[in-house]
Parts: structure tokens; sequence; C-alpha cells
């Protein structure tokens, strides 16, 4: 008898030690309450899952986004999630604005390690940034492709944006400094009425971020920032050093992605989300199976 319960007690043990490895092998991924958010993390996780015995857990949809999901990932109930270099840099970590791509990216990752222990991995591609945009066949037929060429021809033109654009030095002030802009009108709209405006030919140019969904569905032209005058916003994995060294592996499987998304791209998925209603499971897993990371 005692044999017998020797050997179930040893049976229990067993079970109990692989219950609780199981358990160990998790990760808790976040986003941003935004469908570009939803995206990226869905493909963080699905790549995740491909390529390892690692299970994931999401948290989508993180009301407040970076001022809710950093604290959580400082208190360990979020593993990773994908941010923006920008607004690392200036929102996280409070410092002045650097508008080098590069020197942007290698600060956020020095200076999270430093203060956070947070690793920062390869960046995806795209830039989510600000930007000015004009209806594509309009810009081609006036020869305007950057905002040089647009503050040329700006006292012919009218732009459409939010008030506090207007209001802001890292906004409209500031490119009047930078470009010499001079449009004959400027019109404060409503954020969610730029798009029906410009499409109605209510304005000519509108400020946006340079993946909008929406930039596709009205067949608008995003132009260069010649000057450099907005900061990068590039996405990136952002990680708990804990758990990649937990698990090592995610570095590489992560790093898959790295600049495999440009701004096209991750406008077209955008898109799928917001206005076709697509589920952003789908649609990561469509766009990771056509790139042949699934």
């Amino acid at each position: 008898m005692k044999k017998w319960m020797g050997l179930v007690l040893l049976v229990m043990l067993v079970l109990l030690a692989a219950g609780c490895q199981n358990q160990e092998k998790k990760v808790v991924i976040a986003s941003k309450p935004m469908a570009e958010s939803y995206i990226i993390a869905e493909m963080m996780g699905q790549l995740i899952e491909a390529n390892s015995d690692i299970k994931v857990e999401y948290k989508m949809g993180i009301g407040g986004g970076t001022s809710n999901i950093q604290p959580a990932m400082e208190a360990g109930e979020i593993d990773m999630y994908p941010e923006y270099t920008g607004t690392g840099w200036l929102f996280v970590l409070k410092n002045e604005l650097v508008t080098d791509p590069k020197a942007l990216y290698e600060g956020v990752k020095t200076q999270y390690q430093e203060k956070y222990n947070f690793a920062w991995l390869d960046r995806y591609g795209f830039n989510d940034t600000y930007a000015l945009a004009m209806d594509k066949s309009k810009a081609d037929s006036m020869g305007i492709n950057t905002f040089s060429d647009l503050a040329a021809q700006s006292n012919n033109l009218s732009l459409g944006a939010e008030y506090d654009f207007y209001e802001r030095e890292d906004g409209y002030p500031g490119l009047v400094t930078a470009y010499g802009f001079n449009f004959k009108e400027t019109k404060e709209l409503d954020i969610g009425l730029k798009y029906k405006a410009i499409g109605e030919g209510q304005v000519d140019v509108i400020n946006n971020f340079s993946t909008d969904g929406l930039l596709a569905e009205y067949d608008l032209k995003v132009l260069k920032d010649d000057k450099g005058f907005f900061p990068a916003y590039e996405a990136a994995p952002v990680i708990r050093q804990e758990i990649l060294d937990k698990y090592p592996e995610l570095k590489a499987i992560l790093n898959q992605l790295g600049g495999k998304i440009n701004d096209q791209e991750m406008q077209q998925m955008n898109y799928y989300v917001e206005k076709e209603n697509r589920d952003a499971g789908d649609v990561a897993a469509e766009f990771l199976k056509a790139k042949g990371l699934l």
C-alpha cells in the first residue's frame, strides 16, 4: 500500500511540476487602443507561438496607451508591446526633440535599458509620424512632392487641421518657421472631419499621420518632410529584459519583422481594420504569410 501511495505521490509531483513549467512558458503582450497597435501586437504574438512553445496572453486596447502600459511594464504585469521611438523619447523619457531617426532609435534603446531594463528590438520599417497630405492627382499635376515644394506654392492652397495643430510649436507655427508656409487660407477642422473635407475639395492640404488607413481610401499623397521637421515615430517591440533573459529565443523570433513593413503596407492594413472592420488577427496573419513568416 505504501508503495502504491508513493507512486501516486510521485506521479502527482511530476504532473504538478509539468503544470508549473507550462505556466511559466507564457508572455503577456499589450497594445494601444488603435488598429495599428492591435495589428502589430498580433504579429508579435503569432510569430512567438509559431516559432516556440511559449504561449501568448493578449491585453489589447489598453486605455491611455503608453501612459498606462509603461507603468504596467515596470510592474511586470505586461512583458512587451509595440512602441514608437518618438513617443518613447519625448513622452516616456521626456527628452528634448531629436530629429535624426537613427540617433533617436539608438537613444531610446540605450536609455530604456539603463532606466527601465527594457530592450528595444529591431524597427519594423514604417514611420507613423506627423505628415501633410494632398490629393494625389493634384499634387502630381502641381509637381508637389515635398514640404518645400508645398511651401513654394502654398499661397494658392488651403490647409485644414485641428485647432491644437495651429497652436503647438511642433505644429503649424514651427512649420512656418522651418519652411515659410503662407497658405491663402487655414481652416480649423475636427480631427474626424479632415478626410471628408479634403475629399469634398473644401481644403487642399491636411495634416495627418503617415500610416493613416484613410490615406488609401481618399487617394492622398503623403508629402516628404525634406527638412526633417517632425520627429520619427518608428515602431519596434519593447520587451522587459527579464523576459528576454528567460526566453532568449524571443529576440530572433521578433526580429524577423525588422524592416519588413513599409508605410504603404501599414496604411493598407490599418484600412482593412478601420474601414472594412476586418479582424486585426486575420490581417496580421495574412501579412505574415505573404512575407513567408508563417
